[in-house]
């Protein structure tokens, strides 16, 4: 079995425990500078990125290296694409949706309101037509691309009043991450499009009214209950936010096929890593947070049904005007239907009941 195979069939750690790494030896030397758009602090999702170049240095025996920067290091969190299509760093770790203004097909990439939860977005992914139909649109920029991460489904943020009805998102100043801003505005409110490492100083001064993230475990690490105590979810626009490793197409090309197979190989291991940190992290920092004094609360009725209406409305107007989101979410929305089917029968009615025993 040659390498390329062994790394395919075995993964990770079957390389390793195989010896496989000396093996690799004979390659040349490379060093890379990855770009994320994440601070340093968020062990989880910044940590994708550290996952992939821990185990990119492991296999290579040290002869590919990978630096990681965080955001406002190397370039500002939302400028990371731009610094990977015109060749300025090798690679980034990122949120697709973030640069939704270069085009609406970056967002299918990572999240779009009421999408593709995380196992469905790894299957569309890496068994439907996602990576083939994104790499395809990513091309245009000048890069690949390797799912790198997934957050899970979210909540849908801290807020410093209680919003009881559809009419409390009236003039609303939310930071959302990205696409999901052009929903809230179809529902009366202000989005805004702020880095991780700026969200609290803005909720705090009261220069936004609200402020999403992720969910607990970075939530309290952020602060974000120390001044809004209203904790509203589901996060209807993340129901499994994919992240991404972006590298640029003439570095990637430049790789011999071993090193080619590390880097999908570590991607895909920095993939699994993240959400399994983010499911076991979550529900003891959810338990802290409400005995810290956050209120949990559901988003009424009234604006889940909005948005969502507001969200299919959106997509058929961007599927009527832009033939490069036409031609992803065609896919994409066949396979959600699809799924959608099949989760509401066995996982769906599964959960329900184990969410209902005392355990």
């Amino acid at each position: 079995m040659d390498r390329r195979s062994l790394i395919k069939h075995t993964g990770i750690a079957g390389v390793l425990a195989a010896g496989a790494a000396p093996a690799v030896h004979a390659q040349g030397s490379v060093r890379w500078r990855l770009a994320s758009s994440f601070p340093k602090s968020l062990d989880t999702i910044y940590g994708a990125a550290e996952t992939f170049a821990r185990h990119i240095k492991a296999i290579s025996g040290g002869k590919f290296d990978v630096s990681v920067h965080p955001a406002g290091e190397l370039m500002p969190a939302f400028s990371v694409v731009d610094g990977v299509q015109q060749g300025s760093i090798e690679a980034a770790h990122t949120a697709a949706y973030y640069f939704f203004e270069k085009d609406d097909t970056f967002a299918i990439g990572g999240a779009i309101p009421f999408g593709l939860n995380s196992r469905q977005m790894s299957a569309w992914t890496f068994q439907g037509n996602g990576l083939r139909l994104m790499r395809e649109f990513y091309a245009r920029y000048n890069m690949i691309s390797f799912p790198c991460g997934n957050t899970g489904a979210q909540m849908g943020g801290w807020f410093r009043k209680e919003i009881r009805s559809l009419a409390d998102m009236k003039g609303l100043k939310l930071r959302v991450g990205g696409f999901a801003g052009k929903v809230i505005e179809r529902l009366g409110g202000i989005p805004q499009n702020l880095p991780g490492g700026e969200i609290y100083q803005a909720l705090e001064k009261g220069s936004i009214d609200a402020a999403e993230w992720i969910g607990p475990y970075d939530d309290q690490k952020l602060g974000f209950n120390k001044v809004a105590p209203n904790y509203y979810y589901p996060g209807w626009w993340e129901g499994g936010l994919q992240l991404d490793l972006y590298v640029n197409q003439k570095a990637y090309d430049a790789l011999t096929p071993e090193y080619k197979a590390l880097v999908e190989a570590a991607a895909s291991a920095a993939h699994v890593d993240m959400q399994a940190k983010y499911d076991a992290k979550n529900p003891t920092a959810l338990k802290q947070l409400v005995g810290a004094g956050a209120r949990l609360r559901p988003f009424p009725a009234d604006v889940m049904s909005a948005a969502f209406k507001e969200s299919m409305q959106l997509y058929a107007e961007l599927s009527a005007s832009n033939p490069a989101w036409a031609k992803v979410y065609a896919d994409y929305a066949r396979f959600r239907g699809e799924q959608n089917l099949w989760f509401r029968f066995a996982e769906a009615t599964f959960d329900r009941f184990m969410q209902g025993q005392k355990l």
